[in-house]
């Protein structure tokens, strides 16, 4: 670990210049923080947190539309951390506290078992290719979801795009390597590595990232080749593709990003709960869908502010009582950086 830090040192020194990677995997996140990697890096490399938390990335419209089916009567579940999420209509959290029903499961399977007792019941599906695969199967079962699931590469190359900071090279989504493989990222025209977890990994995914920029080599190196494969896996991408076709999506500090989105094909229609529900759906008001005032969230996944930077960071804003959805999930920017400490 000692020689790959003295190697961060040497090619950081060798560029000359200050150097920004961002990481764009919530679990990367929590890592870089949880072994302080951020303190071991030279001065002049820095490393930036990206939309790599899928909780934080789901749109103020998502979660006013569960919010209002919830208060219909309508039977909601979903991971434990979204009941947390603030919406324009409070959280589904409150909503319960309301007299709705909305429940909190830890797979798609209890989903399926808790819709025996309640018909009605709707999955709300998020994430992106690695939770994607038993949000399809449990559709394929008969669950019926209401679907805020992403394909990341989109949100990655709309960073690019939008140039509202410089960004050298990324940290690419680990699990997410997994599913997709490699080649995807090869059409971004910027150096990316892909990493493992374990503090010895990002080192040396630091490492090989940083010799990239200095070599001005745009080739995606995989660091994290025990598990991700160039092809990635074909399997899961089969079940994703015979379920879900992309569409636009919609994400929380960008807006609309063309392509990033997962639609249930016309083929599963009825289980569809934004089909199902749509005369529920269309009297939601989404015109005060929008970040909590003076939250910083949008900005934070953009990689433009640090979350104590935000004024209501570990004030009015902590894990306990979250104003934005970046405090609420483990893997969120702010919660990481207050459970932790560093940023």
């Amino acid at each position: 670990m000692k020689k790959t830090i003295q190697q961060i040192n040497k090619v950081a020194k060798e560029i000359g210049r200050e150097v920004s990677l961002m990481e764009v995997c919530g679990t990367h996140t929590q890592a870089i923080s949880r072994f302080g990697i951020r303190d071991v890096l030279p001065k002049n490399v820095k490393l930036i947190t990206g939309p790599g938390c899928p909780v934080c990335v789901t749109s103020q419209n998502d979660i006013d539309a569960l919010i209002g089916l919830a208060l219909s009567g309508i039977p909601i579940a979903t991971y434990g951390d979204v009941l947390r999420m603030p919406g324009h209509y409070g959280s589904l959290n409150e909503a319960r506290e309301k007299g709705a029903k909305v429940f909190d499961v830890y797979s798609v399977s209890e989903a399926l078992e808790k819709q025996k007792e309640f018909p009605d019941l709707i999955f709300f599906g998020l994430g992106f290719e690695t939770t994607t695969p038993m949000t399809a199967w449990g559709i394929q079962q008969g669950l019926t979801v209401y679907s805020s699931h992403k394909v990341f590469l989109p949100a990655m190359q709309a960073l690019l795009n939008m140039g509202e900071i410089k960004i050298d090279g990324f940290i690419d989504p680990g699990h997410v390597s997994t599913v997709t493989g490699i080649h995807p990222y090869e059409k971004l025209e910027i150096p990316q590595v892909i990493t493992g977890f374990e503090m010895q990994d990002v080192l040396e995914g630091i490492v090989l990232l940083l010799n990239q920029i200095k070599n001005d080599d745009l080739t995606v190196v995989n660091q994290y080749s025990r598990l991700v494969k160039n092809d990635g896996n074909e399997k899961i991408r089969k079940i994703i593709a015979e379920v879900f076709e992309i569409a636009d999506g919609d994400w929380r500090g960008f807006g609309t990003i063309p392509g990033s989105g997962l639609k249930i094909r016309n083929k599963y229609r009825k289980f569809d709960a934004k089909v199902k529900y749509k005369d529920i759906l269309d009297k939601v008001d989404f015109s005060h869908s929008g970040e909590p005032k003076g939250c910083k969230c949008g900005e934070i996944i953009r990689g433009l502010a640090e979350p104590k930077k935000c004024p209501m960071f570990g004030r009015r804003c902590t894990p306990e009582n979250p104003i934005g959805p970046c405090m609420v999930s483990i893997e969120g920017a702010c919660n990481v950086s207050y459970r932790y400490g560093k940023k």
